[in-house]
């Protein structure tokens, strides 16, 4: 009989396993907890609402909370248009949906047009038990999983044994009468403000926890869930307070049970690294006891509490040196813990010394400390920068041991450590991206795993004998650009071929549990395939291969979660409505063409811009992406308040900053540009550029991909090529590439000649940022100054992160075209590899990697959007105007192909 476990879907389906701890929510989308949300969706700005969402998936959330509920809206129609909008997103709807309304006819409007397997926040007893069992049964009609609030005729529910009464009875209900399947069911008993000063009000937190851990042993199945910020009320403005009531609650409520709920980073919290006097008195007040100095709880929160504002203790713990008094095995913990390298030399030849041979150092106190990190890591009480710097101490600590042990096997032939196991690693041909594999690989070491790195742009040919050569005992691959899914595709076919059996690890940003299910997994049968998500499953991943008691299981159960994802995919793929390209293009956005008025730029051709100040770039960094480097999920600056995640999110900023400010300093990189502007007008789906302004003399043609999804209520199938004007209106269109420059990769590789992997992956990570940074400031200046057609637009760097300006910037290889060789087309009309020594792999990856290319189209009412897949009518289509055979249009095209080309070669063989 299958596990019982919560299974969600948008357009890729979501399972709360017991290995994941806690399912943030996002909460953003919510017009009663998001201002600027609430403000978007009043003024209809559908596409900035869309970005809103966006942003919540790629910050990490597994599931986002929908709510319309404002007096000011027509509350059903924004939530049909608003799910609507969002099913044409992929890369918004591919999480799970929460329709989030207090009215019933709001939730149901919802539940007709989401697509997957949502959730409804929520139902209950309130209006009695008649309108409970309805509003239940149309849930379970729906196949939707359902919140109960634990509220009934009589209120909510505030002490544990309210909760518990009014949760069984729900419980009941449901399951007997109603039949609704027990793991779809989350129950949220309500957090309420503790430490008010009101005695009713002190055991609250108690109250919640206790009821949590009843019904997770008491109603088999259901979930719970809750939101923490409730909690905390009393001390709002007093952020580290907040954070530490936040991280201590949650600490004990998860450990109870609780396995959902809004908590912004929807982590746990960094329990053990607060400060102890404040997580006692937090204690004290979450759990209703008396304070060992007498007194009450909240008395005595009180009296601390404004110790602790801005950075509370923080600054004192870091200058405390006591630990340098204890045994040499705890000093080495520490320093591995906390990152802390000013004293691992010292402390690794003193722990030498005391040691029979230098290898009992690693594997006895060394491997201690990291087995610490692993434990934390693993319990999300450390975040990935503090563990890629404990990897550092690590590294540095073996760098004075390593002679000592070389030492020692040439003279008796000693052996040397036993690893977890050996993991060769590589960024797949043409793909130049490597930070993440980076960052896995630390991690893996950190856990004992021995790592081969290959580096980025690795043949197949060669993976495969060097794991040959190596007996390795896994593979993982990395890639981030879409041509990378078909390497991978290609190298797990050669595997199969060549009659490997050891694992394939999938990863990377373009990479999935359905592609990894759909396309890779088929091709290599004799082994096992397995997607990482990220850093913090690579080790349970790895292991579990590794283990002889595990992996069978653990395979076994890999391959019937991916058989059921294909088989799924399959079903959804096939029921999803299309236009045939024709209609499609019928459809197409019709923009009033006769009022507007096109502005010419400056000047047209390609030019280079050389007058980059990095000081100037810096200002227009967005700091959200860079923490996703790092897997800490928000967005800045909030993020650096954040419940769980800001102490660590603080104190890699600050690092940042201070590289940051030596980079600058140093002149460590030297940005280069080109951007260029030509005559342009739309011919069908494509954009025909002229040498000239009378337009006499084609110069390129810039191809360009629409919409095939069925559209609702008048909305349009888009393709860029409908932001440009027709023939007779004298349009222009732009382009531009930017980069930060090669240096970054010596520089880079001189932190990791010095054992320093997190000065590595810091350097990648800001040149990362100052690339993207630099297209943001260009495209202001073109904007502004060399276009000029929004001379007067006068908004902050800051500002600018929202896009509120006129005109996008599309690159291609991204949603709105996703044809990576279009950059050839640019390259080539800005001879940029001359002018800025970027270059293009044969996968159409730029390299240095730090770089970044795109388009500019300058109608006000030009947006961003993605094509989505598309139908093998316009795939034949596309490879006629590009002058390609069907076969190089599928190659390029694969990722966004709504049909199987295999298929079609089978069936004209038959």
């Amino acid at each position: 009989m299958p596990e019982r476990l919560l299974r969600l879907s948008g357009l890729e389906p979501f399972t709360l396993t017991p290995d994941i701890p806690f399912v943030n929510v996002g909460e953003r989308t919510n017009v009663t907890g998001s201002a600027r949300f609430r403000k978007l969706i009043k003024e209809r700005d559908y596409a900035a609402a869309l970005e809103v969402a966006r942003e919540q998936v790629e910050n990490g959330a597994q599931i986002i909370d929908i709510n319309m509920d404002e007096g000011l809206i027509d509350s059903r129609a924004a939530m049909v248009e608003f799910l609507n909008l969002v099913a044409a997103e992929p890369d918004i709807a591919r999480v799970p949906i929460m329709i989030d309304s207090s009215r019933w006819e709001v939730i149901e409007a919802g539940l007709q047009c989401v697509q997957g397997k949502p959730v409804v926040n929520s139902i209950s007893l309130k209006e009695g038990e008649e309108q409970f069992r309805h509003q239940a049964r149309l849930c379970l009609a729906y196949g939707a999983a359902v919140v109960v609030m634990a509220f009934d005729e009589q209120g909510q529910a505030d002490t544990a044994a309210r909760k518990i009464e009014i949760c069984q009875r729900a419980y009941n209900i449901l399951v007997t009468e109603v039949g609704f399947p027990p793991e779809d069911i989350i129950f949220d008993p309500n957090i309420f403000a503790v430490a008010t000063g009101i005695e009713e009000h002190d055991n609250y937190g108690v109250d919640f926890i206790e009821a949590t851990r009843w019904i997770r042993q008491n109603l088999p199945h259901a979930h719970v869930s809750g939101g923490v910020s409730n909690l905390s009320f009393s001390f709002r403005g007093n952020e580290p307070v907040r954070e530490a009531m936040h991280a201590v609650f949650l600490y004990h409520a998860i450990q109870a049970g609780m396995d959902m709920g809004i908590v912004n980073a929807g982590q746990l919290a960094v329990y053990d690294q607060i400060d102890p006097e404040l997580r006692e008195a937090c204690e004290d007040v979450i759990l209703n006891r008396k304070p060992r100095t007498g007194g009450s709880a909240t008395e005595r929160l009180l009296e601390i509490a404004e110790r602790f504002r801005g950075d509370g203790g923080g600054a004192r713990r870091e200058k405390d040196l006591s630990w340098r008094e204890w045994p040499i095995e705890k000093r080495l913990e520490h320093a591995l813990v906390n990152g802390i390298t000013e004293y691992i030399e010292a402390d690794t030849e003193e722990a030498r010394r005391q040691s029979e041979r230098p290898l009992h150092v690693i594997e006895g106190p060394l491997m201690a400390g990291m087995n610490v990190v692993g434990d934390l890591f693993g319990a999300g009480k450390m975040f990935l920068p503090q563990v890629v710097k404990s990897a550092r101490v690590m590294k540095q600590a073996v760098a004075v041991l390593l002679p000592y042990m070389e030492e020692e096997k040439r003279l008796s032939g000693g052996e040397g450590r036993e690893s977890a196991g050996k993991v060769l690693m590589a960024t797949v041909k043409g793909d130049v991206h490597d930070i993440g594999k980076n960052i896995v690989g630390v991690v893996l070491a950190c856990n004992n795993f021995e790592v081969i790195d290959l580096g980025v742009m690795v043949p197949p040919q060669k993976i495969l004998q060097v794991a040959r050569e190596e007996n390795v005992d896994i593979i993982g691959l990395s890639g981030l650009i879409t041509p990378s899914l078909d390497e991978m595709v290609h190298l797990a076919s050669e595997m199969e071929r060549e009659g490997f059996d050891i694992p394939l690890l999938i990863g990377g940003a373009t990479t999935s549990k359905i592609h990894t299910a759909v396309k890779i997994a088929p091709r290599y049968t004799r082994g096992q395939v397995v997607y990482v998500t990220d850093a913090s499953r690579a080790v349970g991943v790895a292991s579990a291969l590794m283990s002889p008691t595990q992996r069978a299981d653990y395979v076994a159960g890999i391959r019937a979660e991916y058989a059921e994802v294909a088989e799924r995919h399959e079903r959804s793929e096939a029921a999803k409505s299309r236009l045939p390209l024709a209609a499609a293009r019928a459809n197409a956005l019709c923009l009033d063409w006769a009022s507007y008025k096109p502005v010419a730029p400056s000047f047209t051709g390609a030019r280079v811009i050389e007058d980059w100040d990095l000081a100037r770039i810096a200002q227009y960094i967005d700091w959200t992406p860079f923490f996703q480097t790092w897997e800490l999920k928000g967005v800045y600056p909030r993020i650096l308040e954040d419940e769980a995640q800001g102490p660590a999110a603080r104190q890699l900023f600050a690092e940042a900053q201070e590289m940051l400010s030596r980079l600058i300093a140093g002149k460590w990189f030297r940005p280069r540009a080109v951007l260029g502007f030509w005559p342009a007008n739309a011919e069908g789906d494509d954009i025909r550029l002229w040498t000239d302004a009378q337009r006499r003399t084609p110069l390129a043609t810039l191809h360009t991909l629409r919409q095939q999804v069925t559209k609702r209520n008048g909305r349009p199938n888009v393709a860029l090529s409908d932001f440009v004007a027709p023939e007779g209106i004298p349009d222009h269109v732009g382009g531009f590439v930017v980069t930060a420059g090669p240096e970054e990769a010596e520089i880079a590789a001189r932190y990791e000649r010095a054992n320093d992997d997190y000065g590595a992956i810091m350097v990648k990570a800001l040149a990362d940022r100052i690339a993207e940074a630099m297209a943001e400031m260009l495209h202001e200046r073109v904007r502004r100054e060399f276009w000029g057609y929004a001379a007067d637009e006068a908004f902050t760097p800051e500002e600018l992160i929202a896009e509120p300006y006129k005109g996008i910037r599309p690159a291609p290889g991204y949603p709105a075209q996703p044809d990576h060789t279009e950059k050839r087309t640019l390259f080539r009309l800005l001879d940029a590899e001359q002018a800025t020594g970027v270059t293009l792999t044969e996968s159409m990856a730029m390299w240095p990697g730090s770089s970044v290319s795109g388009l500019y189209i300058a109608h006000p009412d030009s947006y961003y959007f993605g094509v989505a897949r598309i139908e093998e009518d316009q795939a034949r289509d596309y490879a006629a105007r590009k002058g390609w055979t069907l076969e190089e249009a599928e190659r390029w095209l694969a990722p966004i192909l709504n049909y199987d080309p295999a298929r079609r070669t089978a069936d004209a063989a038959a």
